[in-house]
This record gives structure tokens, sequence and C-alpha cells, in this order.
């Protein structure tokens, strides 16, 4: 049982110093218990906030009757999945490597440096680049400071996986902001409940889901990341340390009181923005000029609801999902083997540890084949390598797909297959899990819903390519065109360069064949030297 505070508090701060759960805050100036961390003073003989109340103000907590309703004044961000089933979003490694550690957490290898801040490093680019994660515990702190030893791992210990889908999401709001490094979002628990499908859930009490949404909303931004990359071209390296991936500017509760002035949350509006990883690999404009990239994917809904649904019993299933996501890119073919997918699931600590023990492994080979089964079952179909992973070493569930529906053919199908010198349900060959570990599968197959998305994005890009490729055919000028046609007018290489607004360099450049101006600087081009789209420029 939890407290409230009543309107007869007369805000003497006798009561917030005493709360061993540090339950009791102060929040627009008024006080409030959170019933998520009341415990009623386990351990203490009476509630210390009811022993330091000089006038009886905190009660026992009485979950709130009747509908919720939030006066809200601030404006949230547009709504993501408007067409219901996807979204675009960021898709860059360092993202990708974040959700890896909100999801896999204390399974990932940390190690300590030698000021014993604990970190997760990923070496990328061939060992060219790094990204390193470090753990705080605060979301405001600047600059971050990096958690030490114990502290640390049990900040890591308390990551929820479900704080993946929270980290997601963010990243596709990012895509909807021009400038996302220097824009802010605004969501709230309503749009958080809608997109991890919160809001069919029954079972849990309003005061439940928005102390779960407060805790998942502020993980993402309890990590840090050093990221170390080495330019390519005219992109400059990135050099980052310690450096946010997202901010959480600020919380907004929303309380609704009952009649002894007990205030009830009933809504929370949170403020974030990216940090400044989304300058190098999130920046529309410096794409196009190639000094940045615009890296995105698409984040399918149900991916969100799917992780939330099966989170408890299918961890490792919920962990190859997420990971999945960004490694498949939604629908490339891309070659995966089985001990990839299990230190993805499990650890490699884990999966070292079982290597040796014959009984382990076969627990652990069940609990594979189990979370396999349930990526097929919501449409992550794995397609397995007939060479490395054939039908005797495969699930027995894959091996069952093929039973016809009608009895008769089914009833067929079993004579035949008892006909046959090997079974369908024998036992595993001699040597599975060492074959196993020298298997892997070709690709996922992806479900219905983001197929159909693929689809008509593929379409599109199909158009777009068409008639890009029409316009280019139209506008391209050789380099020897383009002088000509300057010499004709009596322009100089600086007096073009005015008229285009690039650099003389740059003219000099396209006129000797260094390279071919970019179709929009053609049209720049064309209008300058006074040429129409049908004169004939060669190329």
């Amino acid at each position: 049982m939890s407290y409230a505070i009543t309107k007869r508090c007369i805000q003497c701060d006798n009561c917030l110093p005493q709360c061993p759960q540090g339950a009791i805050q102060v929040i627009d100036g008024e006080y409030w218990i959170d019933p998520s961390l009341c415990d009623n003073c386990e351990g203490y003989l009476t509630p210390q906030c009811v022993l330091s109340c000089p006038v009886n103000s905190p009660v026992p907590y009485q979950a709130k009757k009747g509908r919720c309703k939030v006066d809200a004044k601030t404006v949230v961000s547009a709504k993501l999945f408007t067409n219901g089933n996807s979204h675009p979003f960021a898709s860059a490694i360092v993202i990708w490597e974040l959700c890896n550690v909100l999801a896999q957490r204390q399974s990932l290898v940390w190690d300590m440096d030698a000021e014993g801040e604990l970190y997760y490093q990923r070496q990328i680019n061939g060992g060219k680049g790094a990204i390193a994660f470090r753990v705080t515990d605060s979301v405001d702190s600047t600059p971050a400071v990096a958690l030490k030893g114990a502290k640390a791992v049990s900040a890591i210990e308390k990551f929820d996986l479900r704080s993946a889908c929270l980290h997601l999401i963010y990243a596709a709001y990012a895509t909807n902001l021009e400038q996302p490094w220097a824009e802010e979002f605004i969501i709230n628990d309503k749009q958080i409940e809608d997109y991890l499908g919160l809001d069919k859930r029954k079972d849990l009490n309003k005061s439940t889901k928005l102390a779960l949404i407060k805790d998942l909303v502020q993980q993402p931004c309890k990590l840090v990341a050093s990221i170390n990359l080495p330019g390519k071209g005219k992109i400059q390296g990135v050099s980052l340390e310690n450096s946010r991936l997202w901010h959480l500017l600020e919380i907004q509760h929303h309380f609704q009181e009952d009649d002894l002035g007990c205030k009830h949350l009933v809504g929370l509006t949170f403020k974030l923005k990216a940090g400044e990883w989304a300058q190098y690999f999130l920046n529309r404009q410096a794409c196009k000029e190639r000094t940045a990239f615009y890296q995105y994917g698409t984040l399918p809904k149900a991916l969100l609801n799917t992780v939330m649904s099966i989170w408890q019993q299918h961890e490792g299933a919920a962990r190859m999902m997420l990971w999945l996501l960004f490694k498949t890119k939604m629908g490339k073919e891309q070659r995966v083997t089985i001990p990839t997918l299990m230190r993805v699931a499990y650890g490699e600590g884990k999966l070292s540890q079982v290597a040796l023990q014959a009984e382990h492994r076969q627990r652990l080979l069940r609990i594979f084949e189990s979370d396999l089964e349930v990526l097929n079952h919501y449409g992550l179909k794995p397609i397995f390598d007939p060479v490395t992973y054939p039908v005797e070493i495969q699930p027995l569930w894959a091996k069952l797909v093929d039973i016809p529906e009608d009895a008769e053919a089914a009833l067929e199908f079993w004579i035949d297959d008892g006909s046959n010198s090997t079974r369908l349900t024998d036992a595993a060959p001699r040597g599975k899990w060492n074959r196993l570990m020298n298997a892997r599968i070709l690709y996922f197959e992806m479900p219905p819903e983001w197929r159909k998305q693929l689809s008509k994005s593929k379409k599109k890009s199909q158009r777009t390519n068409k008639s890009k490729t029409k316009l280019k055919q139209q506008i391209v000028l050789s380099t020897e065109y383009i002088l000509e046609a300057r010499k004709r007018l009596g322009l100089s290489q600086r007096d073009l360069a005015q008229l285009t607004g690039k650099s003389q360099s740059w003219i000099r450049d396209i006129e000797n064949g260094r390279f071919q101006a970019k179709l929009e600087d053609q049209i720049l081009l064309r209008k300058a030297l006074g040429i129409n789209s049908n004169s004939v420029g060669g190329s």
C-alpha cells in the first residue's frame, strides 16, 4: 500500500528528506508521492511521511475512479505510423548499436577502462573506426558523467529490453525534422501507448502504465556514446566523446485531484532532442552536398507491438527481431551464421559456457529452435541454407510446415514418411551442435505487411529512377559543349561562376573534365548559358 498527500499539506519540507525510497517529489511547486516508488516504508514501523507530517496530510493511496482528463496545453509532434503500418526511422550504425545495448544489456561484453568506467565497444569499418557506450545515472547532466564499477553494473542490469522500442520511436521522430540535432520533438503517454500496443492492455491500470512509460522513456537517454570514424572523400571524420544520443529536455506531469485534494497522475508529456550524431548521420542538406549521411530505414509498427508481447517468454526472439530490423535492411538477403544469431539472442558468455557442457547445449538448442519458431510465427521466416543447414538438423517445426491440411493428403504424407529410412520425427543426428556452429540462414522472409510496404517503396523508387534517367538524358552537357557555349557568350569562368553561384575553380574542373556536374547543377548551367532543355548537349 502506498500513500498520497492531501490538500492539508503546508509544504513544510519535513517529509521530503525522510522518504527512504525518494517517492516524494515536488512538481510545479506541489508535493506528490509517486505510487510506483512508495512501498509503505517497508522495514519501518510507521511510514516516515506520516511520522514527520505536522498536519496529518498523508493518507493511504486509493486508485482514481472515473475517467482521466488531461488538460495539456503543450502541442505534441505529429503522430507516427499515419499509414497504419510503418514509418521511416534513422538506421545509422550508432542507432543500431544503441538498440543492441538496450536489448542485450549485460549479455554484451563490457570492459573497464583505467578510470574504472564500464564501457561496451564495437569496432566498425574493418577496425578503422569504433563506437563505445557508457551508462550514466541521469538524463540531464552536462557533461554526462559515466558510472563506475558496481554502480554501472547495477544500472545495466536494470535496463529493460522494451526501452529499445522507445529508442526506435525516437529514431522515427527524428526523421520528421529537417535538423534533428537542433529541433525538438514532443510526445505524450497516449501516443506511446498506441505505438507499443499498451492501449490494449486491460490488465494494467493507468498508474502502472504511466510508471512503465516514464521509466522506458528515460532509459535510452542514460547512455552516452564515443564515436570515432575516419573521413571518406568530402565527408569529414566523426569524433564525439561521451555524447548523448537522446536528450530528455523536459517531463511534464499532468495531475487530476480527487475530493481530498490527492493528486493522481493522469498523463505525461516528454520533450526530446537528438544528439550531435544526427549532424553526421541524419543530415538532409549535407547529404545532398555529399559532406554527411542521411541513413534511414522503415520501422514497422507491428515490430514494436510484437516485441512488447514476447519480451518475457521469448527474450531471445525479441533480441533477434530487433537486430534483424537493421541487419536485413528490410528484405535485403544477407547470410547469417547460427553462432551470430545465438550471440545476439543469448550473449557471448552463455554461448561459450554451454559449448563444453552437452546437457546445457541441448537446452540452449531447444530454446533457440523455439525462438526461431516464434520469429517464423510473426512472419520472419528463416530460409535455411540447404548445404550447411540441411533438413536433418533443422527444427522439427520447420520440417512439419509442409504437412498438407487435407486429412487424406496428410495421412498419405505420414505413410510415405514412415516408409523412408529416415523420418521427420527421428531424433537429431549425433554431432548436431557442431554442425549448427557451421550452419547459416540464407535470409529471412519479411512479414506480408512489411513486404507490401516494401513493394510500394520499390515501385516508387523505380518510377523515380526512370524519371531521373529521362531527365538526365535531356539535360546532360558535355565539357566541350559547356566550354563552347561560355566562349560564344563571351563569358569568363569567373562570370559563369557568378551566374551559377559556384566557385571559379568548380567551373574550371567541370570544363577540364575532372568530374561531371550533378543534375541540379546541369540545370543551373543550362539556365546561365541560355540553353533550352531540348538542345543536344552530348554526353
